[in-house]
């Protein structure tokens, strides 16, 4: 770990010029000292006032800190009322009590001069003598060289006041300039690169620079000093002398803001040095995705995280043009995501090379025969269902693009995928949320537990418009739109279809957006592109919000709520069940598809149609498994296979579209239409089981207070008439009571 590199290391050529030319006179400094609020380098100044020193701990400065703790931790408003003198090296020193006198105290409030005449005079009362002596010499006295200080200097051979002046000596008499500026400086945060070599100097300043400009994290001076030393203690010529790996085992278990920097000075060093764009990372086995400013907004947004890995395609020959075919995805636009996962597909399809036919060496050796040996071979790899059709579909598209592009004459035309070849996928299955999951989820009082309004926001957009999670957490600040008629719509980007998108919403959103970006305007008024900035990492504000910041707010919240299925079990849901959810409801509602694709923004009617086919489906399974008994408490059996199944399936379905029961379904006949003015609970025909006994205990409530104030307003013939809905309500509910009883001492005698 202490091992210095060698000192005749080879110098990187053209980095010293680079530097010079790209770092900013500001930063070009030896101490830089940063303004207290200085977005990414200040910290603020102590909460005392009148005090410009850094805080330490509870916004005090180290000095205020520790006389509040001597004092017994005490209310802050009260400390702060009384924090003490001034502190030292800031404060006016003591000059001489003598009128006009501006030397220094010696005792007694007398400078050297005067308490030698007070001596001489008997020692009398030192207040009345000094007020009867006459003024001092007249004052055209050189005062102290540091600026705050307004005290004489006691001889011309001094440069300081007579305290000032001892406080020099016993530093050592160094450089005037120097302890002015350490006395200006006292307790100051500031950035000290005095010890470094000319080089070393503007790697740093570049760093500090770079994270200025990205205006992302905070770097307290603290931070970038602990690097200097390291780099100093290092003995390098520059910060590429070692690697990142190497400077990480120097940090030790330091905290991780330290060696954090440390790490990002190699990187924007390296980056400058060797330069950015595809010419500079397509040699490469290992790209850095965030190095190719190419990519387009489609691509999405890399980070330091991102890499593209081919160093892992053990056949040269095979991964010239993977790289080949990356680069063009990229540069189209795709993806990352996408593009990463076709990667690890041919990665894969590397492997299966290796182990099973190590002898090939072009891609004339790639024909049918070999295809089906691989998919012989993944089929026992123990991947999963959607890996294993990864793994065919992107070989398949990445042979397809060779022979588009012309890119290897020798690949064979029968080394091809047919659709027989991908491997069964399970069915698929609604991911539309239950009703009895919505209903705790938009509870007003589960809504009022989100600790941030951003979540809040996000959440809602998400179950009343459909939007993707990316979609909505990259919404541009100006996203509110209005119609004609100024009804409010919700303009967003659509990332997968590459294009702008527009959703109408209500006036309660528009409300909660509106204020969402007074907040946002507030806190970033320099720059607010975005609607929900990063809450961290984000001083400048020019972050949008994440998809996996928001995972985890709605996964806290979730666990806050206490939310559960109709089992009692925690509900684990994702962000897109939303979107999923939105859709069926809109199905249910029997809203046309093309409505439907329009609101979801998709491409075809094929896309509608899959969440309508899956909709359908879920919910007459779940009509089917139900238990249903009509009013008079009575079991309905109906099959769950067979033309009668189809038929009672198809009523049903025709009775939800024409009539919203909130406790059960209509069985009448599609040909006929409803005689009793929707007094369902009377009808012969209605429907219900046990999942509506919540909303059949309700309207029983309500029914029996109708029931009182009729008989007490003497309508004998209305209270007639609930006396029968009531007479149901409590057949029915007795009746699904002992249903679920008996439902329930199966489960536990199970």
């Amino acid at each position: 770990m202490n091992a210095r590199p060698d000192r005749k290391a080879t110098p990187w050529p053209g980095l010293l010029e680079k530097l010079v030319s790209e770092v900013r006179a500001e930063f070009r400094v030896q101490v830089y000292v940063p303004a207290p609020d200085h977005p990414v380098l200040g910290r603020g100044a102590c909460s005392v006032p009148g005090c410009d020193r850094s805080p330490s701990g509870n916004r005090l400065c180290s000095t205020h800190q520790r006389r509040w703790l001597d004092r017994g931790r005490p209310v802050m408003a009260t400390f702060l009322a009384d924090p003490g003198p001034p502190l030292n090296g800031r404060r006016d020193l003591t000059g001489c009590t003598v009128r006009g006198c501006r030397y220094g105290s010696s005792g007694l409030g007398l400078c050297m001069r005067h308490r030698s005449a007070f001596a001489s005079s008997g020692h009398p009362d030192p207040a009345v003598w000094a007020a009867r002596t006459s003024p001092a010499e007249p004052t055209g006295r050189a005062s102290c060289g540091l600026p705050f200080c307004s005290l004489w200097i006691e001889n011309e051979h001094n440069r300081f006041c007579k305290a000032h002046q001892t406080r020099w000596r016993m530093q050592g008499c160094p450089e005037v300039e120097a302890f002015i500026e350490r006395c200006l400086l006292a307790g100051r945060d500031r950035i000290d690169y005095r010890g470094l070599t000319p080089q070393l100097t503007l790697e740093m300043q570049y760093a500090v620079q770079c994270r200025v400009d990205q205006a992302r994290i905070t770097l307290p001076a603290p931070v970038v000093n602990w690097a200097v030393r390291q780099v100093q203690d290092a003995r390098v010529t520059s910060v590429l002398d070692l690697s990142a790996a190497q400077w990480a085992e120097r940090a030790g278990p330091k905290n991780s803001s330290y060696p954090a920097f440390l790490a990002f000075a190699r990187d924007v060093v390296e980056m400058l040095h060797e330069g950015t764009g595809w010419e500079v990372e397509y040699p490469k086995d290992t790209w850095r995705l965030d190095r190719l400013p190419g990519l387009t907004a489609n691509a999405g947004k890399p980070n330091p995280r991102n890499r593209l890995r081919f160093d892992r395609i053990a056949q040269p020959w095979l991964r010239v043009l993977v790289k080949r075919w990356s680069r063009l995805r990229l540069s189209s636009g795709l993806a990352i995501g996408t593009v990463i996962n076709d990667v690890t597909s041919l990665t894969r399809f590397s492997t299966f090379l290796t182990e099973v036919l190590p002898e090939a060496a072009t891609f004339a050796t790639l024909n049918r025969s070999v295809l089906e040996r691989y998919l012989a071979w993944l089929s026992t790899s123990g991947a999963g269902p959607g890996a294993k059709t990864d793994a065919v579909t992107s070989v398949g598209a990445f042979f397809q693009a060779i022979r588009q592009h012309d890119w290897e004459p020798s690949l064979p035309t029968t080394a091809v995928f047919f659709p027989g070849d991908l491997p069964p996928r399970p069915a698929r299955v609604s991911r539309r949320l239950a009703e009895h999951v919505m209903a705790q989820v938009e509870a007003p009082a589960n809504l009022d537990r989100w600790t941030t309004p951003e979540g809040r926001l996000v959440t809602m957009i998400l179950i009343q418009c459909g939007l993707r999670a990316s979609d909505a957490c990259t919404l541009a600040f100006d996203c509110l739109i209005h119609d004609g008629t100024g009804a409010p719509d919700l303009r967003y980007f659509n990332h997968k279809m590459r294009r702008e998108a527009a959703v109408p919403i209500d006036p309660d959103l528009e409300a909660d957006i509106r204020a969402q970006q007074h907040r946002v305007a507030q806190r970033w008024p320099l720059q607010h592109p975005h609607l929900l900035p990063q809450l961290t990492g984000n001083v400048g504000g020019g972050r949008a919000l994440t998809y996996h910041s928001y995972r985890g707010m709605l996964n806290a919240w979730l666990t806050r709520c206490d939310i559960h299925d109709e089992h009692g079990e925690p509900v684990h849901l994702t962000p897109h069940q939303w979107r999923h959810t939105f859709a069926s409801r809109l199905i249910n509602r029997d809203v046309p598809q093309e409505v439907i694709r329009v609101l979801l923004d998709h491409e075809s009617t094929q896309m509608t149609a899959h969440y309508a086919r899956i909709t359908d489906q879920s919910v007459r399974r779940h009509w089917e498994q139900a238990t249903k008994i009509n009013i008079k408490g009575e079991l309905i059996d109906l099959q769950a296979d067979g033309p009668l199944a189809q038929a009672a399936w198809a009523k049903t379905r025709y009775a939800m579209a024409t009539q919203t029961l909130p406790h059960g379904y209509c069985g009448l006949p599609v040909q006929k239409s409803c005689p009793h003015a929707n007094a369902c609970l009377t009808c012969p025909v209605f429907v219900t089981g046990p999942e509506f006994l919540p909303e059949l205990r309700e309207h029983r409530s309500r029914t029996l207070t109708l029931i009182d104030k009729a008989e007490a307003g003497g309508h004998t013939r209305m209270a007639h008439m609930n006396t029968t809905v009531l007479t149901n309500l409590d057949t029915m509910i007795g009746q699904l009571e002992q249903i679920d009883e008996q439902r329930a001492g199966g489960e536990d005698a199970s």
